[in-house]
């Protein structure tokens, strides 16, 4: 959830006395909140909504891929929407549309229709979600913000435990019959106590000097994207025709459009969606890798995990929910301990410790599933994902910072959004290739008795595709500053809020388990 772009407090922001800030403050929590959990929901109810609605595989793959591409597409052009027209009218807006979509979802009469309002649902996450720590940075002093940078923080670690439970719940319980449904119902409330309490109590605020929407670029993103991860959701299930290796060819012949566009956008009016001179930085453009490949490691093993877990090893959601939590813990301690203590000590050698600890916790799982089979148990699997989850918060809060060390800090707005629609995009991206690594070594039409061991073996797969990502990770990471530079002292109070947004996002990644 990042803040993409710069904001700037207005000078309507309440008084230091006034109460109301700490109500908006609340608000736009909520909203946030609302947004993380219901991304943690959906994954642990996927394997439901399959079997009561006969949802294909690609669709199973859109329910989750749709939503992350439809968010990381829009989520510059939202944050710039924000600077332009006031930021509590499109958050609003965002909380209005995302209630809707919901509502949609919760209401759907087929997967087809399901698909499309995730695609809605993410859409207006993008409206919504940048908006969130703009408005609190426009509405507390400079004073205030760590402690409600420090709040925001734990809104999202207890998002990353309580989401696959609630979810797990919800889907259990069947609440008046309704199976999965109740997972996006929920939000109908919640979202209609926001907008209601968020009119009265957020205060509105623009950015002085708003930089102009670039419409074309959101364009020529989402077309590159969609011509590329289409054919990899659709291709195995039509036997890999023709005009799917020419969509991803032409893909890359789209964004290389898009760089020549922005190129040209830069010079002539200084507004592009993506900020060209960043990737002369070295640090920005490993960094902007690193992120991306993260995004498709994480994009890949969350679903099949889940798939794993219900399908193939026929354990409930609850089971699968509760499986996962010493995972989400594992991330938050270790995601703590990293920035406190490690990085400032070692620097990128944390970094790249956490690689290879993930590494070695994937390889550990891989090991387990093979030799206890059907067998293994909710227990044999908390050592692996402890150690995968230190690995990943060894990642996660510091990469950030060693990203946007060396970035301008005029830019470090810009670069902070592009840190997380390329891991949203790379999420997409993981997601669309798990018809490659995991449904890829399985047939359509399976007996009963052989629905455990195929799944098995393709989640075994799926992991050494997994493996070999954190690999590519570790050696990109050789790029980055060996020690994040400290940033100049009042360089730019934008660059914080830019910082704390991404590594909620980062958080919200680790939360998919």
């Amino acid at each position: 959830m990042t803040s993409t772009h710069t904001p700037h407090a207005s000078p309507a922001a309440p008084a230091a006395g006034d109460r109301r800030r700490w109500y908006a403050l609340a608000i736009v929590m909520t909203a946030a909140f609302m947004d993380l959990v219901d991304v943690t929901i959906v994954n642990i109810a996927i394997p439901s909504i399959r079997q009561n609605e006969g949802a294909s595989f690609s669709q199973i793959q859109w329910i989750t891929a749709g939503y992350a591409l439809a968010f990381a597409a829009g989520l510059i052009t939202g944050g710039r929407l924000g600077d332009i027209h006031g930021r509590k009218r499109v958050f609003l807006i965002g909380v209005a549309g995302f209630t809707l979509a919901s509502a949609l979802c919760g209401l759907a009469v087929n997967p087809e229709m399901l698909v499309a309002s995730r695609i809605l649902q993410g859409a207006m996450a993008a409206l919504m979600v940048p908006q969130v720590l703009s408005i609190v940075h426009a509405t507390f002093p400079a004073h205030e913000r760590g402690k409600v940078f420090g709040l925001f923080g734990a809104i999202v670690g207890l998002g990353a435990v309580s989401g696959p439970l609630l979810g797990a719940l919800l889907t259990e319980w069947n609440l008046f019959g309704l199976e999965w449904r109740p997972i996006f119902l929920i939000n109908l409330p919640v979202g209609i106590a926001a907008l209601v309490l968020g009119g009265r109590f957020i205060t509105e605020s623009k950015a002085p000097r708003a930089l102009r929407l670039d419409l074309v670029g959101v364009a020529l993103v989402t077309l590159g994207l969609l011509m590329l991860v289409y054919p990899l959701t659709r291709g195995r299930e039509l036997g890999w025709p023709l005009w799917g290796h020419l969509s991803m060819a032409g893909a890359f012949v789209v964004l290389a459009v898009l760089v020549a566009y922005e190129r040209r956008k830069s010079a002539r009016d200084g507004s592009p969606l993506v900020e060209l001179s960043l990737f002369r930085v070295k640090s920005f453009a490993a960094g902007i890798a690193v992120q991306t490949v993260f995004g498709v490691a994480l994009g890949i093993f969350f679903l099949v995990w889940t798939l794993y877990m219900q399908v193939g090893l026929g354990w409930s959601p609850l089971r699968a929910g509760l499986t996962g939590v010493p995972f989400s813990v594992a991330v938050s301690v270790a995601a703590g301990v990293s920035v406190q203590k490690l990085v400032p000590r070692f620097g990128r050698k944390v970094l790249q410790a956490g690689a290879l600890v993930m590494t070695a916790g994937v390889l550990l799982y891989l090991w387990e599933s093979e030799h206890y089979g059907l067998g293994i148990t909710s227990w044999h699997m908390a050592l692996p994902l402890v150690v995968m989850g230190v690995g990943m918060g060894l990642i996660v809060a510091p990469l950030t910072d060693a990203v946007l060390s060396q970035v301008p800090r005029e830019h470090a707005g810009s670069a902070s959004g592009l840190i997380n629609t390329v891991q949203q995009m790379g999420n997409a991206l993981g997601l669309g290739l798990v018809s490659v690594v995991f449904f890829g070594t399985m047939s359509d039409d399976l007996a009963p008795a052989r629905i455990g061991p195929a799944y098995a073996d393709a989640f075994q797969n799926a992991l050494g595709w997994v493996a070999a990502v954190l690999a590519v990770i570790f050696l990109l990471m050789s790029a980055l500053p060996k020690r994040p530079a400290q940033h100049v002292e009042g360089a730019a109070e934008e660059e914080q809020a830019g910082g704390a947004t991404e590594g909620a996002a980062a958080e919200k990644e680790a939360a998919l388990a």
